[in-house]
């Protein structure tokens, strides 16, 4: 298949509630296609589901849908050549043998914007793809084989996920009579009934102790690297997302959501997944953290209430930082303490250093706490799960230590 037929459909939320064909004259060549006059018909759907979604979720729900709508059409399209509302349980199951193994065309091997504004016209980047392969952060050589990607459990279930809940919405508008993914699911022979041992992206004691010395030491030399340490302390101690820190269209995080009860307990009230809004639990141990780092802005030791400050601001111009640019802090201290820890203890103990993302300091927070008896409901509250079960399903880990020491007893003579 010629890769210059692969083009997405859908920008980003704000750009598509505004979006005039006359603007995209590589999308409305595509969409308006007149050997398959269908096709507009269906994008029109994929937009209006993606507009709702938009209008009524988060930012990460509308970018995870975009990707599962834009490929399942893009399929339609260019593979199938056939309109959705006419499919079964069979051809959703060839949806997902493609899903499988997708040509190597349609392979990316980095994340790439879709529309580029150029001469007051938005074209295509021909760089983006509808899958993509990454390596690991931990391998030196980035070199990729694109034949060998092969989805995860979890990318095949959020793509069934996806096509799952568009059909939903368009039953809903009287598009569709009937739900083939739905149906599909059970059958696709791609899932694997999963007994493993969950393994838990959490940093050791070690590692953690590695990292904090290494940002603190940062700080200590250079004033610049209190808000890294904020950040690392903030992520680990009070179990946050990324996205709970930075500053969003909906949510502006500011010291004021550090809070105080009748019995001087501090709490700091977070926007998180679903529109949510919880209170967590603010330890005096990370008081010092959230002290240094408000000296360090020239502000009063802890917050008080109403205090409208950005809770982690831009060292440049105003406002609070972006998901990425928190990401870049942390990747920064992740790298110094790293090179640290695998000085001094070698490369296999540092290694997760190297792998670590900034959500591990989430499970490394919510390890440790189950390790040292925490009850799990107040745990659970304090991560804002839904659910006791998710909590317990994520981090419980102690059964399978034991396990693994009992393991250690087996002789092989």
């Amino acid at each position: 298949m010629a890769t210059l037929k692969l083009i997405p459909l859908f920008p980003t939320y704000n750009e598509l509630i505004e979006l005039d064909f006359s603007d995209y004259p590589q999308l409305s060549q595509f969409v308006n296609d007149p050997s398959q006059p269908w096709r507009l018909t269906l994008w029109q759907w994929g937009k209006s589901f993606l507009e709702y979604t938009g209008r009524n979720k988060s930012v990460h729900t509308y970018d995870r849908f975009r990707n599962e709508v834009e490929k399942f059409l893009l399929w339609a399209f260019l593979i199938k050549q056939s309109p959705i509302d006419e499919y079964r349980k069979s051809d959703i199951l060839d949806y997902a043998d493609f899903c499988w193994k997708p040509p190597v065309a349609w392979i990316g091997s980095s994340n790439q914007e879709r529309f580029k504004l150029q001469n007051a016209y938005f074209q295509v980047n021909e760089s983006w793809r509808p899958f993509k392969i990454q390596a690991p952060k931990s391998q030196q050589i980035k070199d990729i084989d694109k034949k060998k990607y092969r989805p995860s459990q979890q990318t095949l279930t959020s793509s069934f996920t996806g096509i799952i809940v568009f059909y939903n919405y368009l039953m809903g508008e009287e598009f569709c009579y009937g739900n083939p993914a739905q149906i599909a699911k059970k059958d696709c022979k791609h899932f694997i009934n999963d007994a493993q041992v969950k393994e838990i992206k959490r940093l050791t004691a070690e590692q953690w102790q590695y990292l904090l010395d290494t940002a603190i030491e940062l700080a200590n030399e250079d004033e610049i690297y209190e808000r890294n340490l904020f950040v690392i302390a903030a992520l680990k101690t009070l179990f946050l997302r990324v996205s709970e820190l930075s500053e969003r269209e909906t949510w502006s995080p500011v010291m004021g959501h550090f809070w105080q009860d009748e019995d001087e307990n501090w709490w700091l009230k977070i926007y998180g997944k679903g529109r949510k809004l919880r209170d967590t639990t603010v330890p005096p141990d990370f008081l010092p953290f959230l002290q240094r780092y408000r000296l360090s802005r020239g502000l009063s030791g802890l917050p008080s209430s109403g205090e409208n400050n950005v809770l982690v601001e831009k060292i440049r111009g105003q406002g609070g930082m972006s998901s990425r640019h928190l990401r870049r802090l942390v990747q920064d201290v992740f790298d110094q303490a790293y090179l640290k820890m695998k000085q001094a203890s070698g490369e296999n103990k540092a290694l997760k250093l190297k792998e670590a993302t900034t959500h591990w300091l989430r499970h490394t927070g919510a390890s440790m706490e189950i390790e040292r008896g925490r009850a799990l409901k107040d745990l659970s509250e304090d991560l804002g799960h839904a659910s006791m079960a998710t909590t317990d399903t994520i981090y419980v880990q102690s059964e399978n230590k034991m396990r693994a020491e009992s393991g250690k007893k087996r002789k092989v003579d």
